[in-house]
């Protein structure tokens, strides 16, 4: 089996602070730089799975660069490179604590909502007679204030102003950043035959400028379908297709794990583990259209140490 980054320990020239979530590990250097490791450990149900999944950084590295680079003329963005595959070196921005959550489509927590009976989500109305995986008249806008600890909570717009989150002319700013990177997100989604049915995009302030910062369009921030075959599955009342990493919610399910109280981890059979590799392999070739290059995972911490100073001391960022 390939080598996997699940932990590192890196110490950086410059280095303030590390901080660890769930995938990503995120290293504070001088100079307002950011290292941004994407991991290969892989969550679901807000707990991580023990193995991790070679590749898996990598692709969402990839993705992620892709899309931020092909969306810097909308809003800038905190990414400045990648010496690494697995790797994102960028500025660092003061998290704005909300989750800016814009769904084209009544699929996960807004189906599941609507289901319950709710017509309102995040303050928004939502129209009579959906059914689920029905595509909204005009995407709306969720927003989520970001927990310390557990999930997310959705928030209005009137409640982010009154509790004084950001200024009004700030969150109109978010609002409309927000709408113009789904847009873009959807039509190039449309060129690989997916739909973009809902995502998260995460910003931060930097000297008085709003930034988008963290990952944008990856299989783990947002929910794709396949186009082809999506209006008569609708009509048959039957799944959509997913493109994202709902299989592997549906094994851990299968195998009688939801991440409630009392329940184990089953053991991930190393068959399994490869794959989800395929699957997110195959992620990359349908969301980018190109091949997908595998890194040499030989030594793979080895590989990451060197690449990030070689790169931070001839771009002089510390």
């Amino acid at each position: 089996m390939n080598s996997t980054v699940t932990d590192t320990n890196f110490n950086f020239p410059g280095q303030k602070s590390i901080y660890k979530g769930k995938v990503r590990e995120v290293y504070s250097l001088e100079n307002d730089i950011v290292v941004m490791i994407a991991s290969d450990r892989i969550s679901a149900f807000d707990h991580i799975l023990p193995k991790g999944i070679p590749y898996k950084g990598q692709v969402l590295n990839q993705v992620a660069t892709h899309f931020l680079d092909a969306t810097r003329d909308i809003v800038p963005n905190w990414l400045l490179g990648t010496p690494d595959p697995s790797v994102a070196v960028g500025l660092e921005c003061e998290p704005i604590r909300i989750e800016m959550v814009i769904r084209g489509y009544l699929a996960g927590h807004s189906a599941r909502e609507y289901a319950a009976g709710k017509r309102m989500l995040c303050g928004v109305a939502l129209p009579e007679g959906m059914k689920e995986n029905d595509r909204f008249p005009t995407p709306i806008i969720t927003p989520a204030a970001k927990a310390l600890e557990g999930h997310d909570i959705d928030i209005s717009r009137e409640e982010i102003l009154e509790q004084q989150i950001v200024s009004e002319e700030v969150y109109i700013q978010l609002e409309n950043y927000t709408r113009a990177l789904f847009q873009r997100g959807t039509e190039m989604a449309v060129e690989r035959g997916l739909i973009l049915v809902d995502t998260k995009y995460e910003f931060g302030m930097k000297d008085g400028k709003v930034y988008l910062i963290d990952e944008i369009h990856t299989p783990d921030s947002s929910r794709y379908f396949y186009a082809e075959g999506y209006e008569e599955r609708q009509a048959k009342g039957e799944a959509q297709k997913q493109l994202s990493k709902e299989f592997v919610r549906q094994w851990l399910i299968e195998n009688d794990f939801q991440g409630l109280e009392g329940q184990k981890m089953p053991e991930i059979p190393d068959a399994f583990v490869d794959v989800i590799t395929e699957r997110y392999i195959e992620l990359y070739e349908k969301i980018i259209g190109k091949p997908f290059v595998k890194a040499d995972n030989s030594n793979i911490h080895d590989r990451i140490e060197k690449n990030v100073v070689a790169y931070l001391k001839a771009e002089k960022l510390v």
